[in-house]
C-alpha cells in the first residue's frame, strides 16, 4: 500500500549545532511543520527504488514528464515534449499578437498552434486513461481524424470567412 509510514507525524528536531543560531531554529520550525515521512529515509533511497516505489503509489503520474508512451524514452521523446512546450510558450506569444496585429498570419499561426496543443493534450489523456491495444489504436484514430478536421475547419474559416482573430474580436464587442 501507499500509506504513511509509521512516526509521519510531525516531528521536533534541535537546531543541528546548539548554536540557537537563526539558521538552526528556522530548520527546527520547519521540522515541526513537515512530516517526518518527508524527512525519512525514503527521501535517501537510490532514484530507481524511489522511482519503482512512486510508480506503484501514483502509476498515473508516470507519463506526465518528458519521456511519453509509445517513444520508448528515446531523444524523440525528449524532442517531442520539447516541442510541446515550445507550442504552449508560442500561444503565450500569439495571443497578445492576435489583439495587437490580427491578420491571415497569426489565424492561421493560431489554427496550427490550437490543433497541435489540443492534439498533443487529448493524445495525453488517452495514454492515461485509455488502456487495451484495440481501445488505443481507436481513440488515437479517432483522435487523428478529430485533429485534421480541427484544423481544417480553422483554415477554411480563415479563407472563407473573417479569421480567429477577428471572430474572437466580434465576440467581444458583444
Amino acid at each position: 500500500g501507499c500509506g504513511i509510514p509509521e512516526g509521519a507525524g510531525p516531528r521536533r528536531v534541535r537546531d543541528p549545532g546548539g548554536s540557537g543560531s537563526p539558521e538552526g531554529a528556522g530548520f527546527s520550525r520547519l521540522a515541526t511543520v513537515v512530516p517526518a515521512a518527508l524527512l525519512g529515509s525514503a527521501l535517501l533511497r537510490r532514484p530507481a527504488a524511489l522511482g519503482a516505489a512512486a510508480a506503484r503509489c501514483a502509476p498515473a503520474r508516470d507519463s506526465h514528464g518528458p519521456p511519453r508512451q509509445g517513444h520508448g524514452g528515446s531523444k524523440a521523446a525528449s524532442l517531442h515534449w520539447t516541442g510541446e512546450r515550445a507550442v504552449s510558450v508560442l500561444l503565450l506569444g500569439l495571443l497578445p499578437a492576435a489583439y495587437l496585429c490580427p491578420g491571415p498570419a497569426v489565424d492561421y499561426s493560431l489554427a496550427a498552434a490550437l490543433t497541435l496543443h489540443g492534439h498533443w493534450g487529448l493524445g495525453q489523456v488517452i495514454t492515461d486513461y485509455v488502456h487495451g491495444d484495440v481501445p488505443i489504436k481507436v481513440a488515437n484514430t479517432g483522435l487523428y481524424i478529430l485533429s485534421a478536421l480541427t484544423f481544417a475547419g480553422l483554415c477554411h474559416f480563415n479563407y472563407h470567412d473573417v479569421g480567429i482573430c477577428k471572430a474572437v474580436a466580434m465576440l467581444w464587442s458583444l
